[in-house]
C-alpha cells in the first residue's frame, strides 16, 4: 500500500480577520507566508477594507492567482470603533451580516481549514456545523491573551470589578504575572464597575472559547513571552508561535522590505526628512490607526515634545482629535518648535520608519504590531496605551522586558518631556542595550532553526495533513 505524501496536496485556507487595521495587517502577512508554501488562500474582508487594500496596496499582484480577496456583504461599519462598546457593536454587525454569507461560502468552497481571528467564535460555529477544522489566530500578545483568559478567575477572587485604589493593587489571579500586574495594567475593558459593558463581556467570553480550535497561532516568539506561553499551553496545548510575522515574512522572502498592508495612503516624504537627521536622534510618535486624543491631550503631548528639545516625527492622522475636524489654531511656540525640530505626516510607512538609522525612540500607543515592529528594529519605547491589549503590553515593555517607559494614565507635558529626555539621552545606553539584545533574538527566531521558523513549518505540515483522506475502517 502506497503512503500518501502530504506535500502532494494543495490546501485551501479561508482566513477571516476581525475588520480593523491591525488585525487585517498581521493576518494578511500570515496569508502571504502560507502562499509561499503554494497554499490557496481566500481572505475575507469588509467591502471598505477590500476597496482600501486594492487602492493603497499591491495585494493582488503580490500574491498571484492562488489568492482570492473576498468581500463580505455590505453594511459592516467601523465608524463606532472609538465609542463606548464600539468593538461589541462591530462584532454584532459582523455576526449578523457575515455569518450567513460565511456559512454559504464555506459550504460551496473546497476549503481545507479556516484560520479565524480569535475573537470571532461565530466562525467556529459555522466551521463546526460542516465539520471543517478551525485554527484561531490572536493578533494580540500572549500576555494580553492570558490576561483576557484569566478574567473569570479575577471575578471569582473579587479582584474585578476594580474598587477604590484597585488600579494600583497587584493582582494575584493571573498566573505568571502575580508579582507585577496591577489593576491599571489589565485590558482597558476591565475598567468598568458594573461589568455590563458589551466590550468587556465580548472579549472575556470569546477568549475562553479558544480551546475549541485545533490550534492557536500567536504573533510572538518564545524568547519574548516564554513564561506566559507555558501558562497558555495548560489550556491550549497546540500553540504555534510564528512571530514576529512581519520579520518572518521578510526572512522567508529574503528581503529587507515587504509590501505594505496599510488601509491608508502612506506619506513617503518623511523618509527624505529622516535622511537628513543624525543617527538615533529622532523620536517617532504614533498612536496607531484607531486611538484618538482630546485637544487638551494633544496639546500636552505637543508641548512635551517641543520642550524636550528632541527631533521628532509625528503621525498626525486627520481623525486623531476626538470630536473635531479641520485645522485648529496652533500656539506660536509650538509652531516654531515643530518647524525647528519636527516633521508631521498624516500616515507613514511605519516598518520603514522604525528601521531608519535616524530613529532613536518610539512614543507609542503600545498596539501589538507597533510593539513587535519596534522590538525587531531595536527601538526603545515610551508607552501611552489607550485601550484593549495596550495596557498589558505597556506594563511588560516597562517592567518585564525593560525596553522603555510606561507612562499610562498620565498626560502632563512635564512628565512627557522628562520621559522623552530619559529615553533619548539620560538612559539611552541602558535601553538600547536591552532592545538590541531582544532584536537579535527576534531575528534569530524567524530564520532557519529558530523556534518561530520551526513552528511555521509545523503549522504548514499540520494543514497539509488535513487534506489527507480519512482511513476507511
Amino acid at each position: 500500500m502506497l503512503s500518501m505524501d502530504p506535500s502532494a496536496f494543495v490546501p485551501h485556507v479561508a482566513i477571516f480577520p476581525f475588520p480593523a487595521q491591525g488585525h487585517v495587517n498581521s493576518m494578511l502577512k500570515v496569508a502571504q507566508l502560507l502562499s509561499l508554501s503554494n497554499f490557496h488562500v481566500s481572505f475575507l474582508v469588509t467591502v471598505d477594507t477590500h476597496d482600501r487594500l486594492l487602492n493603497h496596496t499591491d495585494v493582488l499582484s503580490r500574491f498571484g492567482s492562488e489568492f482570492h480577496l473576498q468581500a463580505l456583504p455590505g453594511g459592516i461599519s467601523l465608524d463606532e470603533m472609538n465609542t463606548r462598546d464600539g468593538v461589541g457593536k462591530l462584532y454584532d454587525s459582523v455576526n449578523t451580516i457575515a455569518k450567513p454569507f460565511l456559512r454559504e461560502f464555506l459550504a460551496e468552497s473546497p476549503v481545507t481549514c479556516v484560520i479565524a481571528d480569535g475573537i470571532l467564535s461565530m466562525v467556529a460555529d459555522v466551521a463546526e456545523e460542516i465539520n471543517l477544522p478551525i485554527i484561531y489566530f490572536r493578533t494580540i500578545s500572549a500576555c494580553a491573551f492570558w490576561s483576557y483568559f484569566s478574567i473569570p478567575e479575577l471575578l471569582q477572587a473579587g479582584e474585578l470589578p476594580l474598587k477604590g485604589n484597585g488600579m494600583d493593587i497587584t493582582l494575584t489571579k493571573v498566573k505568571g504575572m502575580e508579582d507585577f500586574l496591577r489593576g491599571r495594567d489589565l485590558p482597558s475593558f476591565c475598567r468598568v464597575s458594573d461589568l455590563t459593558s458589551a466590550d468587556f463581556r465580548l472579549l472575556s467570553t470569546e477568549t475562553r472559547q479558544t480551546p475549541r480550535a485545533r490550534g492557536l497561532i500567536l504573533n510572538t516568539f518564545e524568547d519574548l513571552e516564554g513564561p506566559i506561553l507555558s501558562q497558555i499551553r495548560t489550556v491550549c496545548p497546540n500553540v504555534y508561535t510564528i512571530g514576529p510575522v512581519h520579520a518572518h515574512l521578510k526572512a522567508r522572502l529574503a528581503t529587507k522590505c515587504t509590501s505594505s498592508n496599510s488601509l491608508w495612503q502612506e506619506d513617503e516624504s518623511c523618509i527624505n526628512w529622516l535622511d537628513t537627521q543624525p543617527p538615533k536622534s529622532v523620536l517617532y510618535v504614533s498612536f496607531g490607526s484607531i486611538a484618538g486624543v482630546t485637544k487638551e491631550e494633544l496639546l500636552e503631548f505637543w508641548y512635551g515634545l517641543v520642550n524636550s528639545d528632541q527631533n521628532f516625527l509625528w503621525v498626525m492622522r486627520a481623525d486623531l482629535i476626538i470630536g473635531q475636524e479641520g485645522k485648529h489654531e496652533i500656539p506660536v511656540e509650538l509652531e516654531q518648535g515643530t518647524k525647528a525640530r519636527g516633521y508631521m505626516a498624516d500616515w507613514v510607512p511605519q516598518e520603514k520608519v522604525l528601521a531608519h538609522r535616524a530613529i532613536g525612540g518610539f512614543l507609542t500607543h503600545s498596539g501589538w504590531n507597533s510593539t513587535l515592529e519596534s522590538i525587531v528594529e531595536g527601538v526603545p519605547m515610551i508607552c501611552w496605551p489607550r485601550f484593549a491589549d495596550q495596557q498589558v503590553n505597556s506594563r511588560f515593555i516597562g517592567e518585564v522586558w525593560k525596553m522603555g517607559l510606561d507612562i499610562k494614565d498620565t498626560c502632563d507635558r512635564d512628565i512627557i518631556g522628562k520621559s522623552i529626555r530619559n529615553l533619548m539621552e539620560k538612559r539611552r545606553g541602558e535601553f538600547l542595550q536591552r532592545t538590541e539584545q531582544m532584536a537579535s533574538m527576534a531575528r534569530r527566531t524567524v530564520n532557519e532553526g529558530g523556534s518561530s521558523y520551526i513552528n511555521l513549518d509545523r503549522l504548514i505540515q499540520d494543514i497539509r495533513l488535513m487534506c489527507l483522506p480519512l482511513k476507511q475502517t
